[in-house]
């Protein structure tokens, strides 16, 4: 009997993109069950691949290149996505994100800038984007949003009149701001998609969850959450508590401080690749991550596949690179899950050929489906 399976899954960081991850367990399941019908629906949730996966679902999408600053000064070429509804998507992560630094410092920490960000959303909103989307992933700074705002034309200023330093480094020198200053964007908002709800300030903020990833040592967290508080009352908002604020160093506060929208990313990409309605028709949905653990279940990709599936009470099977204990079977967990390194035998060896393993897990998936 034909079977229609929906293969959902995010990215594995660092080995295999979204497109890449589904592909291979299509592979795996056919060769156990080729009669199946299988869509594959390549995930994210706001984070480093949002394009890729908008892509696959929009056919009349199309990428387009510009040239920003990168996060610590140097031109960088980034990737945006039009969509064929005049939106736009950006992410964070091709303009100021962390893996265009060269060597993560301390140094680079205080002076990363999300000035080419700003730069991309104005390059998308001149090209006729009617909204543009932000992907708010894999940062290399700490400022607040603040480089992408002064790109788009608001003015940070020192006690003298002039433009304060980019990067955290230069927020405990504001001193009058000017957000009318601002003099373009698109006309229906901007839309920042994130998979994290930390606030701006304080152990859970910007500073101390995301400061060390980026090369900040104990006394530069204290001394970023300081300038992010200092920027937080500059501003003078109460936007610093809003659930997200925090994403990307503090990027969704100072995009909420012009008027910004945040969602969840994993949730929006979902309704924008139509997933609801292509699992309500689906007798089984396969998901996965990198590592699937609790911190899956709360706003990551396979949170948001569990909950929709279940919703239409279609069974769900997890591939991941590792898979944490007590959570398959579990109230809010899947039916099934397959361990790459478990299949691999090491860490390693499953990092090392991902696809060839994730083929296995989809052929592992596929044979537990049929005796079932």
């Amino acid at each position: 009997m034909q079977r229609r399976i929906v293969i959902a899954p995010d990215s594995f960081k660092g080995t295999a993109t979204a497109s890449e991850v589904a592909a291979a367990i299509a592979r795996g399941w056919r060769s156990v069950r080729p009669e199946d019908a299988i869509e594959l629906l390549p995930m994210a949730d706001g984070g480093e691949g949002t394009i890729d996966a908008l892509e696959v679902s929009d056919p009349g999408s199309a990428r387009v290149a510009c040239t920003v600053r990168g996060p610590v000064g140097e031109p960088t070429s980034a990737e945006l996505l039009r969509l064929s509804d005049d939106s736009w998507l950006v992410e964070l992560a091709e303009t100021s994100g962390i893996d265009k630094v060269a060597e993560v410092s301390r140094l680079t920490a205080r002076l990363a800038t999300t000035f080419g960000l700003g730069e991309a959303i104005r390059y998308a909103t001149v090209q006729g984007a009617k909204r543009v989307l932000v992907a708010l992933g894999s940062s290399a700074s700490t400022d607040g949003g603040v480089g992408a705002l002064m790109a788009l034309g608001a003015r940070f200023e020192t006690a003298e009149g002039e433009p304060i330093p980019l990067g955290n480094a230069g927020l405990a020198s504001i001193e009058h701001v000017d957000l009318s200053s601002i003099d373009l964007l698109p006309p229906e908002g901007i839309v920042a998609l994130t998979d994290v709800t930390n606030p701006l300030l304080g152990p859970e903020g910007a500073a101390a969850v995301f400061g060390p990833q980026k090369g900040a040592s104990p006394e530069d967290v204290r001394e970023f959450d300081a300038g992010l508080a200092h920027l937080a009352e500059a501003l003078g908002t109460s936007n610093a508590e809003v659930p997200g604020a925090g994403a990307a160093g503090g990027t969704g506060y100072g995009l909420l401080a012009i008027g910004a929208e945040i969602q969840a990313g994993a949730l929006a990409i979902a309704d924008a690749i139509d997933l609801p309605a292509r699992i309500a028709e689906a007798d089984l949905v396969i998901t996965g991550e990198g590592s699937f653990d609790e911190q899956s279940l709360a706003g990551k990709v396979p949170s948001a596949v569990l909950n929709l599936a279940a919703e239409s009470d279609v069974p769900v099977v997890v591939v991941a690179g590792r898979v944490a204990e007590g959570l398959v079977g579990s109230q809010f967990g899947p039916s099934q899950a397959h361990s790459l390194t478990e299949l691999a035998g090491s860490d390693l060896a499953a990092m090392t050929e991902t696809e060839r393993w994730l083929d296995e897990a989809g052929a592992a998936a596929a044979r537990e489906f049929g005796d079932a």
